[in-house]
């Protein structure tokens, strides 16, 4: 069998197994999320927190909640990698640097997870498992509940409450993310992936020496990394790292949990709002997206250019043997569509342009499926611009799920769209500006340029994976980029809970024989068309100066 059809092959599989899973996920995300019952475990941590999870939140509380919660989690991350000296399991490892520290607690209550360090160098037992796994589930978790209180705001009329933040975040960790990942750990493990409170061992006699390895609660990390779309890794090298992800079956296995939440709250949308087809519109969106990077991804990878990649079939430099071209480019789109960052190849040795639709996944707004919650609301923002540009052409007030889009609407989804983009393009041009910034870069020329480009853009968009090729451990990376982080992740939940409350308060209006059908085909194309139009006009000139650049000089 050619590596070409294995490719297509591992395709057929992961889109047949996501189908499986659609409808009954979907379907009881949609019940976890409408259910006015408590859990006794639910209520138990209500009273610890002292919340009442029955008082429904305007927008305003919502965010709050939101904000309040995502301070404290950073401020506990923070402190508990300042005193991992002092702490219990530490493996013998020193309190992280001040800005170390806060980048990586940016890092992952933001549910980007972009690591500046080596994680079995710098990360004792204690703050992998109390303070970043932790946050794996959280950070998720708030996710799933910005983008359902999004959903509310379109299903509902005439009030301005989207729900109780405090209920929506507790529901996700206990009665989704949970239980979802204890199974996919136990699956990891049964396939090799190593679980345990191991301290450090030599391991063999190596050329020159001996090697250290020290062992950790990897599988049960590995699971909610993934299935959270969060992508930090226990070890340096990821899930490139045998103890992470040992075969090609775990491989399709974690590429399924980064995909398997976003795609299933498309049905989630559908159900809530009342139309199953409106959710059937947007899923639709995504996988033509995914489809078509991922196809384009394994064409210039695959690409026989040159006598070394004739021989290894491909482009090989920085893939695993076990996984070939194949299984790394279907990881790199998965990862970079979505919030997740993991990798299992290192995207800086891939081709100019293979590097280019890395980047190119991250700045559509990782909306293909996307984050967990993250996609689907960045996906629906989306849907709103695509609906008014439609209203422009035929010269018609824009209607979406029955609520009239006006000036207020429109408004706040602009200001979503562009966040993220100035944020990407500022700091960029201020590393490459500034001499300290550029003596980080491993390379130079356009392929330097893209390792600025993408470290900002990764952390921008939420994402966390690098190219590698930067040395993103210094005071201004480390600074410039945790602040990115947070801008990028909390300016657009202003936004998206702004509007949420705005349709919600909104009196819905029926549909007549000139409302755009967005439940059609037709709306599908013209948003993805939208989409395309709007990431290239915003980013076409610095993907020129880097990924382009190199590609074609290739």
């Amino acid at each position: 069998m050619g590596p070409v059809t294995a490719g297509v092959l591992q395709l057929l599989a992961l889109m047949g197994a996501l189908a499986l899973a659609y409808l009954p996920l979907g379907t009881y995300l949609a019940r976890v999320y409408s259910s006015d019952r408590h859990w006794r475990v639910e209520r138990w941590i209500y009273r610890c927190v002292g919340a009442d999870p029955d008082t429904g939140m305007r927008w305003p509380a919502y965010l709050r909640g939101v904000l309040a919660f995502s301070a404290a989690g950073v401020l506990f991350l923070y402190l508990l990698q300042r005193l991992q000296g002092v702490l219990p399991l530490s493996l013998g490892f020193r309190a992280i640097d001040p800005d170390q520290a806060f980048n990586t607690a940016a890092s992952f209550v933001t549910n980007t997870n972009w690591q500046s360090y080596y994680g079995e160098q710098a990360m004792g037992h204690v703050v992998q498992t109390a303070g970043l796994a932790v946050q794996n589930f959280v950070s998720a978790a708030v996710g799933i509940a910005v983008a359902v209180a999004l959903v509310r705001g379109f299903a509902r009329s005439r009030t301005g409450e989207l729900g109780n933040f405090w209920s929506d975040l507790v529901r996700g960790i206990t009665r989704v993310l949970v239980p979802l990942a204890v199974v996919a750990a136990v699956v990891l493990v049964a396939c090799g992936v190593i679980q345990n409170l191991s301290g450090i061992h030599e391991v063999g006699q190596f050329t020159g020496g001996s090697q250290q390895w020290n062992g950790g609660a990897v599988a049960s990390q590995e699971a909610i990394k993934e299935l959270g779309t969060n992508g930090g890794g226990y070890f340096n090298a990821n899930s490139a790292h045998p103890f992470e992800n040992p075969t090609p079956f775990t491989n399709l296995f974690e590429i399924f949990l980064i995909l398997l939440i976003p795609v299933a709250l498309t049905r989630t949308f559908g159900v809530m709002v009342g139309s199953v087809r409106q959710g059937y519109a947007i899923l639709a969106t995504m996988a033509t997206i995914w489809l078509a990077f991922t196809a384009l991804m394994m064409w210039t990878e695959f690409a026989h250019r040159g006598a070394a990649l004739e021989l290894a079939g491909g482009a090989m430099e920085g893939k695993e043997t076990r996984f070939g071209v194949a299984g790394s480019s279907i990881f790199a789109v998965a990862t970079t569509l979505t919030s997740t960052g993991a990798v299992d190849s290192f995207h800086s040795s891939f081709t100019g342009l293979g590097g280019g639709i890395t980047m190119l996944g991250m700045m559509l707004g990782e909306i293909a499926p996307g984050g967990v919650g993250s996609g689907l609301y960045g996906m629906l923002i989306m849907a709103v611009i695509a609906v008014f540009i439609a209203g422009l052409m035929v010269g018609r007030t824009p209607e979406y799920l029955g609520k009239k889009l006006g000036t207020r609407e429109i408004k706040l989804a602009a200001c979503y769209i562009l966040v993220t983009p100035t944020l990407v393009l500022v700091f960029t041009a201020l590393a490459m500006a500034l001499p300290t910034p550029a003596g980080s870069m491993t390379n130079s020329g356009a392929h330097g340029f893209s390792e600025i480009l993408y470290a900002y853009t990764s952390g921008a968009n939420n994402n966390g994976s690098a190219f590698a090729g930067l040395d993103a451990d210094t005071q201004w990376f480390n600074t410039t980029i945790g602040l990115a982080m947070l801008l990028g992740r909390f300016l657009p939940m202003v936004f998206v809970l702004a509007l949420a409350g705005s349709l919600a308060g909104q009196r819905p209006v029926p549909a007549t024989a000139g409302t755009l059908r967005t439940e059609q085909p037709l709306f599908a194309g013209l948003l993805v068309g939208a989409i395309l139009i709007i990431t290239g006009l915003t980013y076409f000139p610095a993907l020129a100066l880097g990924p382009l650049a190199e590609g074609l000089a290739a």
